[in-house]
């Protein structure tokens, strides 16, 4: 099953926020077992770098990006999709690029903390 994570949820794992952290770390220990195919879309490694970093420094910043290049599927984002996007009700630009790359890609589900923006 191929399903899109929301940045939110890598960075729950990534940076070990203990609020939601549980719940991330089982859905990432899935991603990391293979039992499932977790996407996210190319322009959200840009958003988790420039986040890392910031809490993080350079380096370890550096490391979580290959973790990701690691354990999950990039989907590209291209000039149509960002353009899809744009044409979609969805007042987050953001969230609705994570909307048009998952229906370009055939993503069956997204997993998410923010309920109202999918």
């Amino acid at each position: 099953m191929k399903v899109l994570l929301d940045v939110n949820v890598v960075l729950d794992v990534l940076l070990q926020r203990q609020e939601w952290l549980a719940e991330a770390q089982s859905i990432w220990d899935a991603a990391e077992t293979g039992s499932l195919d977790y996407c996210i879309p190319a322009s959200s490694i840009t958003d988790i770098f420039y986040i890392t970093r910031r809490f993080v420094g350079l380096e370890n910043a550096r490391k979580i990006v290959g973790k990701c290049l690691q354990v999950l599927t990039i989907l590209p984002v291209d000039h149509a999709l960002l353009a899809q996007a744009q044409d979609l009700p969805e007042p987050d630009f953001e969230d609705a690029v994570q909307i048009a790359v998952a229906i370009a890609a055939g993503v069956e589900a997204i997993i998410t903390r923010d309920e109202s923006g999918f």
